[in-house]
């Protein structure tokens, strides 16, 4: 079984001597937030995960089962476990989204390849995520809807949306129906 997100954030930040005010001057999140994402009383949106990587000097695949492995990684689907969930509300306590990294074996990697599952929803609340790189989404199953700057864009099952991820965005269930999408996030 794989290690909690909090748990790794906070072993890793530990181990690079960082405290959490200075995480917390990197970042720009408060220290409360912080403590409640490594204690797992607060959950994270990807974007904000990918702020704390940047602000400790690494990549967000540090924390999704990172490794150094060269070569190919080949992921098959029986032998993968759970993913890990995020927020996509921003009241959600409960993790709209299920990540299940799929170059998680692959070492000195620059892009960023999941399996998202996201949960159905009517709500309208959406949290905005941005930050450095860009985005690749394939719609598998479902309607997603995604949000950038000021525009929605609709996808139905076999759509697709590339997209520079500074400017804010976010990814949901459209219609109350729970999708399913291939994502690359690439991150210089």
């Amino acid at each position: 079984m794989s290690q909690p997100l909090g748990d790794k954030i906070k072993k890793i930040r530990e181990f690079r001597k960082i405290t959490l005010e200075e995480l917390a001057r990197k970042t720009g999140y408060s220290v409360e937030f912080l403590s409640g994402l490594e204690d797992g009383s607060k959950m994270t949106t990807l974007g904000t995960l990918m702020v704390i990587a940047k602000g400790m000097g690494l990549r967000v695949g540090t924390f999704l089962d990172d490794s150094d492995r060269q070569g190919p990684a080949v992921s098959r689907k029986a032998e993968r476990g759970e993913g890990v969930r995020f927020a996509a509300r921003t009241d959600s306590g409960t993790g709209d989204l299920s990540f299940l990294p799929l170059a998680h074996d692959q070492g000195g990697r620059h892009m960023e390849p999941f399996i998202i599952d996201i949960a159905a929803s009517t709500a309208e609340n959406f949290q905005l995520s941005q930050h450095e790189g860009e985005e690749f989404i394939y719609v598998l199953s479902g309607t997603v809807e995604v949000s950038y700057g000021k525009e929605t864009y609709v996808l139905e099952e076999g759509d697709t949306i590339y997209y520079d991820s500074i400017v804010p965005h976010s990814v949901h269930s459209a219609r109350g129906t729970d999708s399913r999408i291939l994502a690359v996030v690439y991150t210089a």
